[in-house]
């Protein structure tokens, strides 16, 4: 026993004094001390005396007698065949008991963001980290291209291309940790031009008009309708960049209308601006065509941002961007100052389940997956409540409901919050004072299976 531990544990402790030869009464105290003061926590393993013996120079007979007095002191504990530990202190030291479980916040929660996490691809990314650590140079180990691991950026330039056709080099792709990142350093360049205004969708995520106040730039929401943010609004702004998500706002679900994308990238034009098109869920869509996207329209005028979060998981911390040209390598240098570059091992696992088909497996399993969920919701709805209106429901991972005119949605959200369901107001996502154009719930449907989705609508019906 005590040659394996040999093998496996060291001890440090304070730098202790020679001083009349005691060692060993200065390894005694040290020990003791490192005891008292929680360095060594009740329960910790000991190296063997032979072990520390052979760490300190000293003799095992010393160390020996360290371990027996402090056993005798009530310190440590020794048992033969299971090594010597920190025995619990009775006076200073009660180990508390273990807290009762607690009872989680919501017995259903439904907001939005959040795919099926149930449902990421375990075997084939396995496979894939297997494939690439079999496979890849030692290279591959070292610190990784700022821009991203450059077998990605070929798989994400021909995926983009055939998905959401948006001709693409490998070349002009920035990886990025997610899609915040992505966002976090578009605003780090625009504020570096001397943009100090940047337009957001009303209603938008919180989360975003945040992230731009922390790169000191003033979002302003410009109100979004049925056929997408209004230009003319926007025109009126003084702002010289927007950030849309034209396949599908969030949160109402609209898409951008044809004419207002030319409008949009118009009014770009006009004031040497620049769209930011944040692309986040377009893959998920069940009952409308695919949409390109925007930036296929006019690359120097649109900034094009992706992650893998909605598709696989938000815990990959993947993501993408395509600036214009002009802003390409000032991004790159701030992600390189940032953190080196992203972790290329995830990256190429990535790369590598692209190429093999896995990722357009696993979207096609999950979009008939959403769509049943969906569906769930829908009905149970249409049962339960027949009085809020769904919109924005053709794609997404998350549906609006409309309450009636009048309803304040957020005492909505208060009230089914006490019954233990989470079904965040819409009001919660608008910028504007006034509120959002009607009052709304908006529930994401992806994470919960279709008996859960449908035991919710239950819950919140008979309050």
């Amino acid at each position: 026993m005590d040659a394996e531990w040999t093998t496996l544990r060291e001890l440090l402790l304070p730098a202790v004094s020679t001083a009349g030869g005691r060692r060993g009464r200065a390894v005694e105290v040290a020990l003791r001390e490192a005891i008292r003061v929680r360095a060594l926590t009740t329960g910790t393993r000991l190296p063997s005396s032979r072990d520390l013996a052979g760490q300190l120079g000293l003799a095992r007979g010393t160390v020996t007698a360290v371990y027996e007095q402090l056993i005798a002191e009530g310190y440590l504990i020794g048992k033969r065949g299971s090594g010597t530990h920190v025995a619990p202190l009775a006076d200073t030291e009660t180990p508390p008991s273990a807290p009762p479980p607690e009872r989680a916040r919501w017995d259903f929660d439904l907001r939005p963001g959040l795919p099926a996490l149930s449902a990421f691809p375990r075997a084939e990314w396995l496979a894939a980290e297997r494939e690439v650590l079999a496979t890849a140079p030692d290279a591959v180990l070292g610190y990784p291209d700022p821009a991203g691991h450059p077998a990605l950026r070929a798989e994400l330039a021909a995926y983009l291309g055939r998905v959401r056709a948006l001709p693409t080099r490998p070349d002009d792709l920035v990886v990025t940790s997610g899609a915040a990142e992505a966002l976090s350093l578009v605003g780090a360049a625009l504020r570096e031009r001397g943009v100090r205004r940047i337009a957001v969708e009303d209603p938008s995520h919180p989360g975003q008009a945040e992230l731009f106040r922390h790169q000191s730039l003033h979002p302003v929401g410009i109100p979004v309708d049925d056929k997408g943010i209004s230009v003319p609004r926007l025109s009126t702004s003084d702002c010289r960049a927007a950030v849309v998500s034209a396949a599908h706002q969030f949160p109402l679900g609209v898409a951008l209308h044809p004419g207002r994308r030319r409008e949009l990238l118009g009014w770009a034009a006009e004031v040497d601006g620049l769209v930011v098109e944040d692309d986040y869920d377009a893959e998920h869509r069940y009952d409308r065509p695919a949409l390109g996207a925007m930036r296929a329209l006019a690359p120097e005028r649109v900034c094009y941002v992706g992650s893998v979060s909605k598709v696989l998981a938000p815990a990959l911390r993947i993501g993408w961007l395509i600036p214009p040209t002009e802003l390409r390598e000032s991004i790159i240098a701030t992600k390189h100052m940032h953190d080196l570059g992203c972790a290329p091992l995830p990256q190429a696992a990535l790369a590598r389940l692209i190429a093999s088909g896995g990722y357009d497996r696993h979207l096609r399993r999950t979009r008939r997956l959403y769509r049943q969920r969906r569906d769930a919701l829908l009905g149970a709805l249409a049962r339960r409540r027949p009085d809020w209106r769904p919109v924005g429901i053709a794609a997404g991972l998350h549906v609006v409901v409309r309450l009636p005119e009048g309803t304040d949605d957020a005492a909505t959200q208060a009230a089914l919050a006490e019954r233990g369901v989470h079904a965040p107001a819409l009001s919660a996502f608008a910028h504007d004072p006034a509120g959002p154009p009607f009052p709304g719930l908006v529930l994401g449907y992806a994470a919960l299976p279709p008996d859960r989705l449908r035991a919710a609508v239950d819950r919140i019906a008979t309050g």
